[in-house]
């Protein structure tokens, strides 16, 4: 399956350096009700794991702010804007 169809405009992804860390992500973020989808990590990001957690930009403040409060933040976040991944600029520790 083609990237395009798992991800529109609009959408971010978090990535994660471990399939643990983001398979961790994700049964919080479900657990909470908010509307992600794990999903394999798109070519054009690189990535350590091959897995990203996507969801609609919307709910970008709202997800950062609980992956840090569990110690789970993302390598990094992208967003599709313009047909292009653009990395959201906010400091995630690289450790993770």
């Amino acid at each position: 399956m083609s990237d395009h169809y798992l991800v529109r405009e609009g959408h971010c992804l978090a990535v994660f350096n471990s399939t643990h860390r983001a398979l961790k992500a994700e049964g919080i973020l479900k657990g909470m009700g908010l509307p992600i989808l794990l999903i394999p990590a798109p070519r054009a990001l690189a990535t350590d794991c091959g897995l990203a957690l996507r969801f609609e930009d919307e709910h970008l403040s709202a997800i950062l702010q609980i992956l840090r409060s569990r110690d789970l933040q993302p390598a990094y976040v992208s967003c599709l804007r313009d047909g292009q991944y653009n990395r959201y600029q906010e400091h995630f520790d690289d450790n993770h």
